[in-house]
């Protein structure tokens, strides 16, 4: 398989991007609370990635510690941006949540500079003002009726969870640079957020004995989207070009309105899908220059 990611890799892109593109729809299915959704995507995606990750280890040798010790960190960061976003659906549906959550490839870049000193691109500083007017449209502040129980609050949650998910990338990034170690490192960051999620989910309204419905819901957003999705997106993108990956980035926010727009009869306002596609327009921005560093991490798409 990973062959055949090595010769196709945009139709890996797309094929994983398809794959993630229904996680919040998923999760609006399973009809549970925020924290029980991120705890059982992470706690069924475990036994699939302990077993690539095993394979990936007889064939590269054991993960090196300060690898280890960034996934974990990066887990801490997961579990955050996982409650944080199904927060944001709640309150602003799972196709703008997820447009929302897709801020990360604008904030990687700043706070790579704030904390490491990496001065962002050009293109990363230009894509900040059109974002964030594409997040003040979906905010709902400038219409009556906007779509959404709390549009406001959820295109703040959803900042929220693109910049939890920046410090994921960023933990990831600087743990380790080989990229022919995907699985062991998202299974160490799996184990570690569904670790996390548990003491904040005990304050939150953690569930764990979801109903059979909801639990054959949440195993299929584990397998599709954490492991399956995750896992052909970050393979494929370190051999494709920058600018090929910068059109691709957008295919899976697309996707996820339009399949909530059917799946779950979500209907955003006119302002709202304009400000969607703002959000999208300054991913593009950002990531069209973008410098071919880690490309897999730097701009692996939400969810």
């Amino acid at each position: 398989m990973r062959r055949a990611l090595t010769d196709r890799p945009a139709l890996g892109v797309l094929a994983g991007a398809f794959a993630i593109a229904f996680s919040g729809i998923l999760y609006r299915l399973a009809e549970v609370s925020p924290s029980t959704g991120a705890f059982f995507r992470c706690l069924f995606a475990l036994p699939p990635l302990w077993l690539l990750a095993a394979r990936e280890d007889r064939q590269l040798g054991p993960r090196p510690t300060p690898l280890r010790r960034a996934a974990w960190l990066a887990g801490a960061f997961f579990a955050a941006d996982l409650i944080l976003w199904h927060y944001s659906i709640e309150k602003v549906g799972a196709g703008l949540a997820t447009v929302l959550g897709n801020t990360q490839v604008v904030l990687v870049g700043l706070l790579a500079w704030a904390l490491f000193r990496e001065r962002p691109a050009r293109s990363s500083v230009l894509a900040i003002p059109v974002a964030m007017f594409g997040i003040v449209l979906i905010s709902g502040v400038f219409e009556q009726g906007a779509y959404g129980d709390n549009p406001g609050l959820g295109a703040l949650y959803g900042v929220l969870t693109g910049i939890a998910y920046s410090g994921f990338l960023l933990a990831l990034r600087h743990g380790s640079s080989d990229l022919r170690r995907v699985a062991g490192p998202l299974y160490d960051a799996t184990l570690a957020s569904a670790i996390a999620i548990v003491p904040a989910g005990l304050v939150l309204g953690l569930d764990f004995t979801p109903s059979l419905e909801a639990t054959a819901w949440l195993i299929l957003l584990a397998l599709s989207s954490q492991v399956l999705g995750w896992l052909l997106i970050t393979v494929s993108l370190a051999r494709l070009p920058t600018a090929l990956t910068s059109v691709l980035l957008t295919f899976q926010p697309l996707l996820s309105v339009l399949f909530a727009a059917l799946i779950v009869d979500e209907r955003p306002s006119g302002l709202q899908l304009v400000g969607a596609a703002a959000i999208l327009a300054g991913l593009l921005i950002a990531s069209a220059r973008r410098r071919r560093r880690a490309p897999a991490l730097e701009t692996v798409p939400e969810h």
